[in-house]
C-alpha cells in the first residue's frame, strides 16, 4: 500500500508491554497516530525485576525518560560472580561510572512493573496515541490500502478499523504470528525460572546489596539485585525441569536443588527466604523466518524470544521498536519498512540468542570442567566483560536525530 499524499500514518499494535509502548511512544513522537490493543483490563503488577543495559537505556533516554528512570532504577557498582560453595567471588566486574563513561548511558536494575508504568504514564501524555484495555480477541486482514483491524472488546462489542500497519508485541506465546502470520507456536527450553522478591534485608548476610549477583551451580544458576526503590531484593533462580512437570496440570511448587547445593550458604539463605514465595516461569523460545508478511509485522518476544542469561529480552523489544518506528513513518509501504527492519535486526537478534544460551550453559558446568571457567572469569580482569561486550552496549539503535518530530494533537478512533 502506498500511502495518499497529506494522509497521516494509523498504526495498530497488540500488546502493551515493554516493546508495545516504546515503539508506540516512538510511533507518536515521529506524529503517527498509535492505537494499542490489550487484553488486560489495565495495566498489570505483573513480574518481577529486570535489568535495562546500556544499548537500551539509551533509546529511553532519548524518548525522555532519564529523570523518572533516574528515580525508579537502581544502578549497581558490579557484578559479583560466584563459583559453587564460593565464599568470595571469582571476581567484580566493574558497572557503574564504568559503564557510564564507556557507554554513555548506565546499566541499572527495577522492577519490570515500574518500567512499564514509566511507559504507560509517558503514552498516557499523547493525544494521538490510544490504548485499548480488555481486548478479548482482534483480526487482522491486508488489503491495497494497509491493513483492516476488527477488535472485541470485554463488554461483547466489536470495533472495526483500517490503518497503515499493524504490529504484533504480544509476547513470547504471540496471537499475531501463530494466528495472524501462522508462524510456529513457541518451543519449552527445558528450564525454569524461578523468581521471589524477598524484603531487602533477607539476603544482606550473603550477598552484597550494591551489586547484582551471580551464584554459579551444577545445573543451576540464580541471579539476585537490589530494588531499594521497593524495599526487595530480586531473585531469579535458573533450573532444568522436565517439559511434563512444567508445562502438565500439577506444576512444581518450588524449585528442587541437590542437597549438596544447600551447604552453599547463599543457597541456603535464598531457599529460606523464598520459602512459600516463589513463582515459575517455564522459559520458551521462538525461533522463526515469519518476521511479518506485507503490512503485518513483528516485535520483541513475538518474534524472538531468547534466553534471559544475558539479561536482553527487554533490551531487544526496546531496540526493536527504536529500529522499526522512524521505516514505518518513512519508507512509502508498510512492507518495505518491516523488510528493511527484518534484515537489520535478524543478524543482531541471533547473535544475542547464542550468547545468552551460552552463557546459560557455562553458569551450569560440572566439575571439572568448572576449573577451566573459573580460571576464565578471574583472569578477564574487572573490566573484561565491557570490552567482550563492545558490539552489545554499545549499539545505537536510535540516534538523537530519530526522535525528535513533534506528535501530532490528534487522537485516533477505534
Amino acid at each position: 500500500m502506498t500511502e495518499r499524499p497529506g494522509s497521516g500514518r494509523t498504526i495498530y499494535v497488540a500488546g502493551a508491554g515493554i516493546g508495545g509502548l516504546t515503539l508506540a511512544l516512538g510511533l507518536a513522537k515521529f506524529g503517527a497516530t498509535v492505537v494499542v490493543l490489550e487484553r488486560a483490563k489495565a495495566m498489570p503488577e505483573l513480574g518481577t525485576g529486570l535489568q535495562i543495559s546500556p544499548n537500551a537505556r539509551r533509546i529511553l533516554n532519548q524518548l525522555g525518560l532519564d529523570r523518572q528512570l533516574q528515580q525508579q532504577a537502581f544502578e549497581p557498582r558490579g557484578i559479583d560472580v560466584y563459583a559453587f560453595r564460593g565464599q568470595r567471588p571469582l571476581t567484580t566486574l566493574r558497572l557503574g561510572q564504568a559503564v557510564n563513561e564507556r557507554f554513555g548511558a548506565p546499566y541499572a536494575v527495577m522492577h519490570r512493573a515500574d518500567l512499564a508504568e514509566i511507559l504507560y504514564r509517558a503514552c498516557k501524555r499523547f493525544a494521538n496515541i490510544d490504548i485499548l484495555f480488555g481486548v478479548r480477541a482482534f483480526d487482522v486482514a491486508t488489503h491495497s490500502r494497509g491493513i483492516s483491524v476488527v477488535a472485541d472488546e470485554s463488554s461483547g462489542s466489536a470495533r472495526s478499523a483500517a490503518g497503515f500497519a499493524f504490529v504484533g508485541a504480544d509476547g513470547v506465546n504471540s496471537t499475531t504470528r501463530t494466528k495472524v502470520l501462522g508462524g510456529p507456536p513457541s518451543s519449552y527450553s527445558g528450564s525454569i525460572a524461578w523468581r521471589a522478591t524477598l524484603p531487602i534485608d533477607s539476603l544482606s548476610a550473603v550477598i552484597s546489596l550494591d551489586n547484582v549477583t551471580v551464584l554459579m551451580a551444577p545445573g543451576y544458576h540464580a541471579v539476585c539485585y537490589p530494588l531499594p526503590q521497593r524495599k526487595q531484593v530480586n531473585v531469579a533462580l535458573f533450573a532444568h525441569e522436565k517439559e511434563s512437570s512444567a508445562l502438565g496440570t500439577n506444576p512444581p511448587k518450588a524449585p528442587k536443588l541437590p542437597w549438596a547445593m544447600l551447604r552453599s550458604p547463599q543457597f541456603d539463605a535464598i531457599m529460606a527466604a523464598a520459602e512459600g514465595a516463589w513463582g515459575y516461569w517455564p522459559m520458551c523460545t521462538v525461533e522463526t523466518d515469519v518476521w511479518h508478511d506485507g503490512a503485518i509485522g513483528l516485535l520483541g518476544d513475538a518474534v524472538h524470544a531468547m534466553l534471559p542469561h544475558q539479561a536482553q529480552g527487554a533490551a531487544m523489544a526496546i531496540e526493536d521498536a527504536a529500529i522499526l518506528a522512524p521505516l514505518l513513518m518513512t519508507e512509502p509501504e508498510a512492507g518495505s519498512a518491516f523488510a528493511r527492519y527484518a534484515a537489520l535486526r535478524r543478524s543482531r537478534v541471533e547473535r544475542v540468542r547464542k550468547l545468552s544460551a551460552s552463557n546459560g550453559f557455562a553458569f551450569h558446568m560440572e566439575w571439572p570442567f568448572t576449573l577451566g571457567r573459573d580460571a576464565v572469569i578471574a583472569l578477564q580482569g574487572a573490566d573484561g566483560h565491557l570490552r567482550r561486550l563492545d558490539w552489545l552496549y554499545g549499539y545505537d539503535a536510535a540516534p538523537e536525530s530519530a526522535v525528535a518530530a513533534p506528535p501530532r494533537p490528534d487522537r485516533p478512533q477505534l
